[in-house]
């Protein structure tokens, strides 16, 4: 029931940029499919993307259709859909100014429930000046299952990029609303010698049951800044932001 015909979407922009600059901004946001349904939600948009310079956009529970361009123009995305109602989509989608040079969509094995839907996760890849790459990670984890579900879940997900060793950010909406989930996320971040960003507003972040549910890991990249942004009630959660800078190699030693 509700399973998308097309799980990978891409829409490009020819003025987009070949590599990533050495300061970027990371937005990673679940906009409870508000990006294409509510009137002020693209000049939020366009208004935090240019007083920050935002150069990544990852959202959960996005609407998206193959026609339709990106809500600014000059990004592209990619996406992963988990959902398909009235020829519209619904799941990951990540954008950027940069184009990826790699992106590889999944479904969840198991769905939220029996008539539920699957859920979504999107693996893209972008390039620095110098070639090296980076492996942005955006993911909604399986929500409405039981523990054992949850935690096979995640370990499909990572082992996905376990072989990697270059620079990554995993982020999303991790549903990670108990003791044994925010357990096993913290053990799979270790597993791959990922930080956590930490946020000072931290009663902000998307919480249930006294635990986040929304994250940014990352590794082979120094935090320069992080901040949790006022979401104008376009979703139940606010937006997380992030600015990185490339880390060289003398100081990942």
């Amino acid at each position: 029931m509700f399973k998308p015909s097309k799980l990978h979407h891409s829409i490009c922009q020819n003025n987009a940029s070949g590599t990533i600059p050495e300061y970027f901004g990371l937005l990673c946001w679940n906009v409870y499919k508000n990006n294409q349904k509510h009137p002020r939600f693209q000049d939020f948009l366009r208004k935090e993307v240019e007083k920050r310079e935002i150069d990544f956009l990852l959202f959960q529970e996005a609407a998206f259709h193959d026609a339709h361009t990106f809500e600014l123009p000059r990004f592209s995305y990619d996406a992963a859909a988990n959902l398909e109602v009235k020829g519209s989509f619904f799941g990951v989608l990540t954008a950027s100014r940069i184009d990826s040079r790699n992106a590889r969509a999944y479904l969840s094995e198991a769905k939220e429930s029996l008539l539920g839907p699957h859920k979504s996760l999107l693996l893209s890849e972008f390039a620095f000046k110098n070639g090296e790459p980076l492996l942005i990670f955006n993911i909604h984890a399986i929500n409405f299952r039981e523990n054992s579900r949850y935690i096979k879940e995640l370990e499909r997900f990572f082992t996905l990029v376990e072989g990697y060793e270059g620079a990554m950010v995993i982020a999303g909406d991790f549903n990670s609303w108990n003791n044994r989930r925010m357990a096993k996320l913290q053990q799979f971040a270790q597993r791959l010698s990922l930080s956590t960003a930490l946020f000072k507003e931290e009663k902000k972040i998307k919480s249930f049951m006294g635990k986040h549910l929304d994250f940014v890991f990352y590794r082979g990249l120094k935090l320069e800044e992080a901040c949790v942004l006022e979401g104008q009630r376009f979703s139940d959660h606010n937006p997380l932001y992030v600015r990185f800078r490339k880390q060289g190699r003398e100081e990942a030693i």
